[in-house]
């Protein structure tokens, strides 16, 4: 009896989603809630488990193409694990590709050794190398791949999406200076991408958006950390980062200023008696921003563990659309990209959001010294509907209070 696979309801208002890869071929037998299809919505990519174990008889929708929630994408035919024939033949077929293999090789000697007694001379052939390529999955522009074949340039140099790590200079050193082939190449945005594009869009042309910027002395939070790292890694098995010690700053300047803390509904103002800080990280297909429920009710060890599994699971696009649902006020750490200073654009129908960037050692001022000490400019967006540049200003001062002084955040003074 044919089964229908359909769409599974993929969150709040998603309505449609892209067929990202079919992990079963037709023909193939999967098992009952084993992973046969991939989907990518708006805002993160789902499985498509099987609901019967059986065969996929046919695909109706392949990769890349759209459907909609409910829409059936494949049938399959309900029927027992068949026996795996392949395997109970392989040690025949090993066996034979052995003897061939020796067949092969006696027949190679006789030869040369007949040779040699004729007074010949036999030269083996050399082995013709294959052309050098990149790793499988690894993106790079026409010209990069085109060098790598060509030996030009080393496939180890290039180690990220795109071009990575390789650097214009080296490229330019290694390709031949003949005229350059002009190439584009055409890719289809992803869901995402189109998601992520229209709700920056959608921000800058609904809110009135200002940014305010001031910078803090991370001396206080670098010595905690160098002196509790091991104690803390020992006993929660994760590392002591610097996020932690911005979510709970965070959340006392929120305290301080709920206006920063709510959002714009219509002709009324929400404000949130909670605290949903969304976490900025990096994914397999673009930017997503998972959100700490709750957060005002962990301690640091649960934050980092938090943040920690949202960014494993964001590299295999494992995040689920429940945990990119909502969200009162969001933090992005263009830091760790070696970022000096932004301005980050609110995630709506938020009201701000907090930017971090690059710690750098610079000379400032104290007790009327010189000093060199470890700076970083944290920068605020905010809605100016709803938030004054009096409010904005006060929220990073907090902020800075907070990480200067840490001990502020435990006694909440």
């Amino acid at each position: 009896m044919s089964t229908e696979l359909k769409v599974p309801s993929a969150g709040e208002s998603i309505t449609e989603v892209t067929i990202v890869e079919w992990l079963k071929k037709e023909g193939a037998w999967a098992a009952r809630d084993e992973t046969v299809a991939v989907i990518e919505t708006d805002k993160a990519n789902v499985e498509v488990n099987a609901p019967v174990a059986g065969v996929l008889t046919r695909i109706i929708k392949g990769e890349g193409e759209e459907a909609i929630v409910g829409e059936v994408i494949a049938h399959m035919e309900a029927q027992e694990q068949p026996r795996d024939a392949a395997s109970e033949k392989r040690p025949a077929a090993s066996g034979v590709a052995e003897k061939k293999a020796v067949d092969t090789v006696e027949a190679v000697s006789s030869a040369v050794n007949s040779s040699a007694a004729k007074g010949v001379s036999v030269t083996p052939a050399p082995a013709v190398p294959s052309a050098p390529s990149l790793p499988e999955g690894l993106r790079a522009p026409p010209s990069i791949r085109r060098a790598v074949r060509q030996g030009l340039v080393p496939a180890e140099q290039v180690r990220g999406p795109g071009l990575a790590a390789l650097s214009e200079g080296a490229l330019a050193r290694s390709v031949p200076s003949e005229p350059a082939i002009r190439e584009e190449e055409r890719v289809k945005m992803t869901r995402l991408r189109k998601t992520i594009a229209q709700r920056l869009v959608t921000a800058q042309q609904t809110a009135a958006i200002l940014t305010t910027f001031n910078e803090v002395d991370m001396s206080a939070v670098m010595g905690l950390r160098k002196i509790y790292k091991e104690s803390f890694a020992d006993r929660h098995g994760v590392k002591l980062g610097f996020m932690s010690f911005f979510v709970k700053a965070t959340i006392e300047a929120l305290k301080d200023l709920p206006q920063i803390n709510a959002s714009i509904e219509g002709d009324n103002i929400i404000y949130h008696n909670y605290y949903d800080i969304g976490v900025a990280v990096g994914g397999g297909r673009g930017l997503v921003v998972p959100v700490i429920r709750n957060a005002e009710r962990l301690n640091f060890a649960q934050i980092e563990q938090t943040i920690g599994d949202f960014g494993r699971r964001a590299k295999d696009n494992k995040i689920t659309p429940d945990e990119l649902q909502g969200g009162t006020f969001t933090i992005s750490n263009g830091g760790v990209y070696g970022s000096m200073m932004s301005t980050p654009i609110i995630n709506p129908p938020q009201s701000g959001i907090l930017g971090l960037h690059a710690i750098k050692e610079r000379p400032v001022v104290r007790d009327g010294q010189v000093v060199v000490a470890p700076m970083m400019f944290i920068a605020l967006s905010y809605d100016h509907r709803i938030v004054d540049g009096r409010e904005a200003v006060t929220f990073l001062v907090r902020i800075k209070e907070c990480i200067e002084n840490p001990s502020r955040m435990l006694l909440e003074v």
